[in-house]
Protein backbone atom coordinates (compact mmCIF):
# COMPACT_ATOMS: atom_id res chain seq x y z
CA UNK A 1 0.00 0.00 0.00
CA UNK A 2 1.42 3.37 -1.05
CA UNK A 3 1.46 5.99 1.69
CA UNK A 4 0.71 9.54 0.57
CA UNK A 5 2.51 12.49 2.12
CA UNK A 6 -0.43 14.84 2.54
CA UNK A 7 1.54 17.78 3.90
CA UNK A 8 2.55 19.00 0.45
CA UNK A 9 -0.92 18.55 -0.95
CA UNK A 10 -2.57 20.37 1.96
CA UNK A 11 -0.06 23.19 1.38
CA UNK A 12 -1.20 23.32 -2.23
CA UNK A 13 -4.82 23.69 -1.14
CA UNK A 14 -3.84 26.41 1.33
CA UNK A 15 -2.19 28.31 -1.53
CA UNK A 16 -5.51 28.04 -3.33
CA UNK A 17 -7.25 29.32 -0.19
CA UNK A 18 -5.15 32.49 -0.41
CA UNK A 19 -6.30 33.01 -4.00
CA UNK A 20 -9.91 32.45 -2.92
CA UNK A 21 -9.45 35.00 -0.15
CA UNK A 22 -8.02 37.56 -2.59
CA UNK A 23 -10.92 36.97 -4.97
CA UNK A 24 -13.43 37.40 -2.15
CA UNK A 25 -11.94 40.62 -0.78
CA UNK A 26 -11.51 42.29 -4.18
CA UNK A 27 -14.85 40.98 -5.46
CA UNK A 28 -16.64 42.32 -2.37
CA UNK A 29 -14.97 45.71 -2.78
CA UNK A 30 -16.18 45.93 -6.39
CA UNK A 31 -19.63 44.63 -5.41
CA UNK A 32 -20.05 47.34 -2.75
CA UNK A 33 -19.10 50.09 -5.22
CA UNK A 34 -21.42 48.67 -7.89
CA UNK A 35 -24.26 48.17 -5.38
CA UNK A 36 -24.19 51.75 -4.13
CA UNK A 37 -23.73 53.22 -7.61
CA UNK A 38 -26.64 51.25 -9.09
CA UNK A 39 -28.78 51.43 -5.95
CA UNK A 40 -28.50 55.21 -5.78
CA UNK A 41 -29.03 55.30 -9.53
CA UNK A 42 -32.34 53.50 -9.07
CA UNK A 43 -33.64 56.32 -6.86
CA UNK A 44 -32.22 59.12 -9.00
CA UNK A 45 -34.47 61.92 -10.26
CA UNK A 46 -33.07 61.43 -13.77
CA UNK A 47 -34.74 58.84 -15.96
CA UNK A 48 -31.59 58.08 -17.96
CA UNK A 49 -29.66 57.19 -14.80
CA UNK A 50 -32.54 55.08 -13.49
CA UNK A 51 -32.76 53.19 -16.79
CA UNK A 52 -29.00 52.60 -16.90
CA UNK A 53 -28.98 51.29 -13.32
CA UNK A 54 -32.01 49.08 -13.98
CA UNK A 55 -30.43 47.64 -17.13
CA UNK A 56 -27.27 46.72 -15.24
CA UNK A 57 -29.21 45.13 -12.38
CA UNK A 58 -31.56 43.12 -14.56
CA UNK A 59 -28.78 41.94 -16.88
CA UNK A 60 -26.51 40.61 -14.15
CA UNK A 61 -29.35 39.13 -12.11
CA UNK A 62 -30.93 37.56 -15.17
CA UNK A 63 -27.89 35.83 -16.65
CA UNK A 64 -25.68 33.04 -15.35
CA UNK A 65 -22.45 33.80 -13.48
CA UNK A 66 -20.82 31.12 -15.65
CA UNK A 67 -21.73 33.02 -18.81
CA UNK A 68 -20.61 36.32 -17.29
CA UNK A 69 -17.25 34.80 -16.31
CA UNK A 70 -16.70 33.33 -19.76
CA UNK A 71 -17.58 36.64 -21.37
CA UNK A 72 -15.13 38.48 -19.15
CA UNK A 73 -12.29 36.05 -19.87
CA UNK A 74 -12.89 34.73 -23.38
CA UNK A 75 -15.06 37.29 -25.21
CA UNK A 76 -13.72 40.67 -24.03
CA UNK A 77 -10.33 40.00 -25.70
CA UNK A 78 -12.13 40.23 -29.06
CA UNK A 79 -12.99 43.82 -28.09
CA UNK A 80 -9.37 44.51 -27.24
CA UNK A 81 -9.79 44.05 -23.47
CA UNK A 82 -7.65 41.20 -22.18
CA UNK A 83 -8.01 40.28 -18.51
CA UNK A 84 -6.03 37.88 -16.38
CA UNK A 85 -7.99 35.02 -14.76
CA UNK A 86 -7.92 36.92 -11.45
CA UNK A 87 -9.17 40.15 -13.04
CA UNK A 88 -11.91 38.31 -14.94
CA UNK A 89 -12.99 36.52 -11.78
CA UNK A 90 -13.14 39.70 -9.72
CA UNK A 91 -15.02 41.55 -12.47
CA UNK A 92 -17.65 38.84 -12.98
CA UNK A 93 -18.18 38.09 -9.30
CA UNK A 94 -18.18 41.73 -8.22
CA UNK A 95 -20.64 42.90 -10.86
CA UNK A 96 -22.89 39.89 -10.35
CA UNK A 97 -23.16 40.26 -6.57
CA UNK A 98 -23.25 44.04 -6.90
CA UNK A 99 -26.46 43.76 -8.93
CA UNK A 100 -28.16 41.97 -6.04
CA UNK A 101 -26.68 44.43 -3.57
CA UNK A 102 -28.07 47.36 -5.57
CA UNK A 103 -31.62 46.27 -4.80
CA UNK A 104 -30.67 46.03 -1.13
CA UNK A 105 -29.43 49.63 -1.23
CA UNK A 106 -32.57 50.83 -3.01
CA UNK A 107 -34.88 49.00 -0.61
CA UNK A 108 -33.07 50.32 2.47
CA UNK A 109 -33.25 53.91 1.21
CA UNK A 110 -36.96 53.55 0.44
CA UNK A 111 -37.52 52.13 3.93
CA UNK A 112 -36.50 55.37 5.64
CA UNK A 113 -39.63 57.11 6.89
CA UNK A 114 -41.15 60.05 5.05
CA UNK A 115 -40.83 62.21 8.15
CA UNK A 116 -37.05 62.02 7.84
CA UNK A 117 -37.20 63.39 4.31
CA UNK A 118 -39.63 66.10 5.36
CA UNK A 119 -37.25 67.08 8.16
CA UNK A 120 -34.46 67.43 5.60
CA UNK A 121 -36.64 69.75 3.53
CA UNK A 122 -37.48 71.77 6.64
CA UNK A 123 -33.76 72.13 7.38
CA UNK A 124 -33.21 73.32 3.80
CA UNK A 125 -30.84 70.48 3.02
CA UNK A 126 -30.11 69.69 -0.60
CA UNK A 127 -30.97 66.24 -1.90
CA UNK A 128 -27.30 65.25 -1.78
CA UNK A 129 -26.85 66.56 1.76
CA UNK A 130 -30.00 64.77 2.93
CA UNK A 131 -28.83 61.51 1.39
CA UNK A 132 -25.33 61.78 2.82
CA UNK A 133 -26.07 63.01 6.32
CA UNK A 134 -29.56 61.69 7.10
CA UNK A 135 -30.84 58.94 4.80
CA UNK A 136 -27.75 56.77 4.21
CA UNK A 137 -26.60 56.68 7.87
CA UNK A 138 -30.02 55.28 8.81
CA UNK A 139 -30.29 53.00 5.77
CA UNK A 140 -26.85 51.40 6.18
CA UNK A 141 -27.80 49.23 9.21
CA UNK A 142 -30.71 47.86 7.18
CA UNK A 143 -28.34 46.87 4.38
CA UNK A 144 -25.66 45.13 6.42
CA UNK A 145 -27.37 41.77 7.17
CA UNK A 146 -28.09 41.17 3.49
CA UNK A 147 -24.66 42.49 2.50
CA UNK A 148 -23.20 39.83 4.80
CA UNK A 149 -25.22 37.14 3.04
CA UNK A 150 -24.12 38.49 -0.33
CA UNK A 151 -20.47 38.40 0.74
CA UNK A 152 -20.82 34.74 1.73
CA UNK A 153 -22.53 33.98 -1.59
CA UNK A 154 -19.62 35.67 -3.38
CA UNK A 155 -17.16 33.56 -1.38
CA UNK A 156 -18.93 30.37 -2.44
CA UNK A 157 -19.21 31.66 -6.00
CA UNK A 158 -15.43 31.92 -6.29
CA UNK A 159 -15.42 28.20 -7.07
CA UNK A 160 -16.51 28.99 -10.63
CA UNK A 161 -13.14 30.58 -11.43
CA UNK A 162 -11.64 27.10 -11.51
CA UNK A 163 -13.32 26.85 -14.94
CA UNK A 164 -10.84 29.39 -16.33
CA UNK A 165 -7.89 27.64 -14.65
CA UNK A 166 -7.41 30.09 -11.80
CA UNK A 167 -5.77 28.10 -9.02
CA UNK A 168 -8.28 28.77 -6.26
CA UNK A 169 -9.20 26.22 -3.58
CA UNK A 170 -11.55 24.26 -5.79
CA UNK A 171 -9.03 24.10 -8.63
CA UNK A 172 -6.27 22.95 -6.28
CA UNK A 173 -8.55 20.33 -4.74
CA UNK A 174 -9.19 18.95 -8.22
CA UNK A 175 -5.43 18.87 -8.85
CA UNK A 176 -4.85 16.99 -5.59
CA UNK A 177 -7.62 14.52 -6.40
CA UNK A 178 -6.11 13.87 -9.83
CA UNK A 179 -2.62 13.33 -8.41
CA UNK A 180 -3.56 11.20 -5.39
CA UNK A 181 -6.74 9.49 -6.50
CA UNK A 182 -8.39 10.57 -3.25
CA UNK A 183 -11.58 12.61 -3.29
CA UNK A 184 -12.43 12.64 0.41
CA UNK A 185 -9.46 14.45 1.93
CA UNK A 186 -9.05 17.37 -0.53
CA UNK A 187 -12.76 18.13 -0.68
CA UNK A 188 -13.31 17.79 3.05
CA UNK A 189 -10.39 20.19 3.46
CA UNK A 190 -11.87 22.86 1.21
CA UNK A 191 -15.30 22.29 2.78
CA UNK A 192 -13.82 23.19 6.18
CA UNK A 193 -11.93 26.17 4.71
CA UNK A 194 -15.03 27.56 3.00
CA UNK A 195 -16.99 27.21 6.24
CA UNK A 196 -14.24 28.92 8.25
CA UNK A 197 -14.10 31.86 5.82
CA UNK A 198 -17.88 32.20 5.81
CA UNK A 199 -17.91 32.16 9.62
CA UNK A 200 -15.33 34.96 9.73
CA UNK A 201 -17.41 37.02 7.29
CA UNK A 202 -20.56 36.43 9.35
CA UNK A 203 -18.88 37.43 12.61
CA UNK A 204 -17.28 40.45 10.99
CA UNK A 205 -20.59 41.69 9.64
CA UNK A 206 -22.26 41.26 13.03
CA UNK A 207 -19.50 43.33 14.62
CA UNK A 208 -19.94 45.98 11.93
CA UNK A 209 -23.71 46.00 12.47
CA UNK A 210 -23.16 46.60 16.17
CA UNK A 211 -20.76 49.47 15.47
CA UNK A 212 -23.00 51.11 12.89
CA UNK A 213 -26.24 50.84 14.88
CA UNK A 214 -24.69 52.25 18.05
CA UNK A 215 -26.43 55.52 18.86
CA UNK A 216 -29.01 55.29 16.07
CA UNK A 217 -31.92 54.09 18.23
CA UNK A 218 -32.51 57.57 19.51
CA UNK A 219 -32.43 58.98 15.98
CA UNK A 220 -35.08 56.53 14.76
CA UNK A 221 -37.26 57.19 17.74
Amino acid sequence: MIMIDWSGYIGLILQGALVTLQLTVMGCALAVVAAFAAGLGRVSRFMAIRMLATTYIEFFRGTSIFVQLFWAYFVLPFAGITLSPMQAGVLALGLNVGAYGAEVVRGAIKAIGREQREACVALNLTRRQAMRHVILPQALPLMLPTFGNNAIELLKGTAVVSLISLNDMTFQAQVVRAQTGSTLIPFVTILVLYFAMAWVISRGMRWLEHRVTRGLDGVRA
